[in-house]
């Protein structure tokens, strides 16, 4: 029963009033170490990905419902750029979760019992002016404190530096979100596939100082210096979920 409720049994809906998505450059092969069998690393030149989503949502409901029965919240995701083929073959790209933070106990509880996102609760601290956006995000044991201020004025004219991106039509390929997210259970050998649907989808490149997160300073992630390879920032888009879809993974080869 509760494996069901997990797989994102109905359609969501919710309005973005604004989003921060950071991006990080890993190797290859450290991140495929946190996927689960059926995903591989989706990379670029030798380097895979893991995004970082600061995302303050409004209006969070089943597809259908009023809005004034939706739930306002803020969420920190962290991603990996993950792809999977599915039985008929087809290559879909996706983000494998694997942990989430909101500010809403509320969220906590609805999100862990209808996904596997592994929610969380955090304290959430935000300046945005015209200039600029800044966020202090505080988690229990500081497992995933962030501090960050990104420039949203103006868009940035280039990856940011140290990027293993040559220019920003290429990063923009690993901007976030991807039309899928990939959630895996291990008891049932399945792969939950949740499709997101957007609107209005342009997200500027924005350029980011004061950048630390402590996530990201804990194993394996620490084994290599932290590499921004992009930071994008978007606002006022309506956002949905789909309905889980479930597909069984093909037996392990004898």
């Amino acid at each position: 029963m509760f494996a069901a409720l997990h797989r994102h049994p109905f359609p969501v809906q919710a309005f973005f009033r604004h989003s921060l998505v950071l991006t990080f450059a890993y190797p290859v092969e450290l991140l495929q170490t946190q996927l689960p069998p059926g995903l591989t690393v989706d990379s670029y030149e030798g380097n895979g990905f893991l995004a970082i989503a600061l995302v303050q949502a409004e209006a969070l409901r089943p597809t259908g419902f009023p809005a004034w029965l939706g739930r306002d919240f803020f969420l920190s995701g962290y991603r990996i750029f993950s792809r999977y083929r599915r039985t008929d073959g087809k290559v879909l790209r996706g983000l494998r979760i694997l942990r989430s933070y909101t500010d809403k106990r509320s969220m906590v509880w609805s999100g862990n019992l209808f996904t596997r996102y592994q929610y969380r609760k955090c304290r959430v601290s935000s300046q945005r002016d015209a200039q600029t956006l800044a966020y202090t995000i505080t988690t229990p044991g500081a497992d995933a404190d962030v501090t960050v201020r990104a420039h949203i004025d103006q868009a940035a004219t280039v990856p940011p530096a140290g990027s293993p991106f040559p220019d920003l039509k290429i990063a923009r390929r690993f901007a976030g979100p991807l039309p899928f997210t990939f959630g895996y259970e291990a008891a049932t050998r399945t792969m939950v596939i949740v499709q997101g649907v957007r609107e209005h989808w342009q997200p500027m490149p924005v350029r980011v100082e004061s950048l630390r997160c402590t996530f990201l300073e804990r194993p394996p992630f620490n084994a290599v210096p932290l590499r921004l390879a992009n930071a994008f920032f978007i606002e006022n888009i309506p956002y949905r979920w789909k309905r889980g879809e479930v597909e069984h993974l093909p037996a392990d080869p004898p």
